[in-house]
């Protein structure tokens, strides 16, 4: 589980993938099937506003080729890590290989433009997605601006996000100044304590993405036999991430733009190792919940929230049994 948890975090931090944790409610069926982008925007004049440097790291993310070495440091150990991030005809290629330990290494493959989330007032909003989803992370956190940072020898600016409830973890962004792309990020709980870092050490001349990149929309899935009853403010369900596995179980992806919440539901139960109860691993928590009616079935919630926040959101799931 740590392992597993340690590289999702490793790949989402490495290449801001803000994309995955997509952050918009249900997509509208008067949605174009696609809009056509251009990174040459990244060509533009630095932002001043805090909501304008996070929707430029979003466009940096998927407009960027490079190589970096970096650093992952949790409570359970420091890891360094190799970073290779490509783009060629129109893929996104991310890599990450362990320098400590066993050889490890994660690949995952994606079309260039294809952010994961899709507003549910696109066809309304003619802002392209960035905009909008950094709109929807402007209206749960708080973000301040502070310019003149370095990191790994080059020039950064910081943005720190403060819950508006109070309710969930601090982030602290460090970004290129050049390029927009994500160099350091570090969570810290209530009490100012950091919980985990990811640092760049050495990042490599990144060369921009010279074509337009089309942002499809996601497919559409059936919904799930069970409800969420409660969701922090601002934590949508991601459009196309409901997911059937094999032996009944089911998952589904929720967000609020940074922090995610994965719920599997399981009938009939499978995983019976799992004690009930909110378990804290490290920055993660993981929640289970296990009913008899209307017959044998589990909620397990993973996420990087508050415990308790957790607890809540797997109490609420509601099953009902075609």
């Amino acid at each position: 589980m740590v392992g597993t948890r340690a590289t999702r975090l490793t790949l989402a931090l490495a290449f801001t993938a803000l994309a995955a944790p997509g952050v918009m409610a249900q997509q509208s069926e008067a949605a174009d099937a696609e809009t056509t982008l251009s990174c040459s925007m990244l060509e533009n004049e630095a932002p001043q506003a805090p909501v304008a440097w996070l929707t430029y790291s979003l466009w940096a993310s998927h407009c960027y080729s490079f190589q970096a070495r970096a650093v992952a440091i949790d409570t359970f150990n420091v890891r360094t890590l190799a970073l290779s991030h490509r783009i060629k005809d129109g893929v996104r290629q991310q890599v990450v290989q362990h320098l400590d330990g066993p050889s490890v290494n994660v690949e995952r493959r994606a079309p260039v433009g294809h952010w994961g989330w899709l507003d549910a007032s696109a066809s309304a909003d003619p802002a392209p997605m960035p905009e909008r989803w950094a709109e929807h992370v402007a209206s749960v956190y708080d973000i301040t601006l502070e310019a003149d940072k370095r990191v790994a020898d080059r020039d950064a600016v910081q943005l720190t996000f403060m819950p508006k409830q109070g309710d969930r973890y601090r982030h602290q962004w460090w970004l290129d100044q050049k390029t927009g792309l994500l160099l350091k990020h570090v969570l810290r709980d209530a009490d100012d304590a950091i919980l985990e870092t990811f640092q760049v050490t050495r990042l490599q001349t990144p060369e921009r993405y010279p074509d337009d990149v089309v942002v499809a929309r996601p497919d559409s899935v059936d919904e799930p036999d069970w409800q969420v009853g409660w969701l922090p403010e601002g934590m949508e369900p991601q459009p196309g991430a409901a997911r059937q596995a094999s032996r009944g179980r089911t998952q589904r992806f929720y967000s609020d733009g940074l922090a995610t919440v994965s719920l599997f539901v399981e009938s009939p139960v499978v995983s019976t190792a799992l004690s009930t109860g909110v378990h804290k691993l490290g920055v993660s928590a993981i929640a289970v919940e296990r009913h008899t009616a209307p017959a044998s079935w589990q909620v397990i919630a993973i996420g990087e929230v508050p415990p308790e926040l957790l607890g809540r959101i797997a109490r609420s799931v509601t099953y009902t049994e075609k």
